[in-house]
């Protein structure tokens, strides 16, 4: 019988890549003129895979780590840079879903008839939107170290 480590390792990074993907772009949507028009195809479907789609990815995560877990053992969960990754990947899941996700569905509601003021708070907002995502992108490119080298950390 072939391993099926494989299919679940790709599974597993093609859904990761999928939960954050739309909380890593759709901030940089929010720039100049494009905040105004009606949002493109592009922006709606990560919206939507925003909206709709976490739950049933985040699901899948669950499911196919357990399964990596059954799999490989639980020997695995003895390593320190796998414990740094889960918890930066845990950490940067919640920011991604209750700090970012309201806010971007927020300031991309919110695009047309604003005052002066209200335009200059939307700025603000979408700066910050943009300053997470590049904290996100941080983290996984961090947990992204980590897997790949695997080093000694105590």
């Amino acid at each position: 019988m072939p391993s099926l480590f494989p299919v679940l390792l790709a599974t597993h990074v093609t859904l990761a890549i999928a939960l954050f993907v739309p909380g890593l772009l759709l901030p940089f949507t929010l720039r100049g003129r494009q905040a105004i028009a009606e949002p493109g195809r592009a922006v709606r479907g990560l919206l939507w895979v925003q909206t709709h789609g976490t739950l049933v990815i985040g699901a899948g995560l669950a499911a196919t780590g357990a399964a990596m877990l059954v799999v490989l053992g639980s020997r695995l969960l003895e390593q320190p840079w796998l414990l740094v990754a889960l918890a930066t990947y845990g950490i940067t899941a919640v920011v991604v879903f209750f700090v970012q996700r309201p806010s971007l569905r927020d300031l991309l509601g919110r695009h047309q008839g604003r005052t002066d003021a209200e335009q200059l708070a939307w700025r603000a907002g979408a700066r910050r939107q943009r300053y997470i995502a590049y904290g996100i992108t941080t983290a996984v490119g961090l947990i992204a170290f980590l897997m790949s080298t695997k080093p000694s950390l105590w």
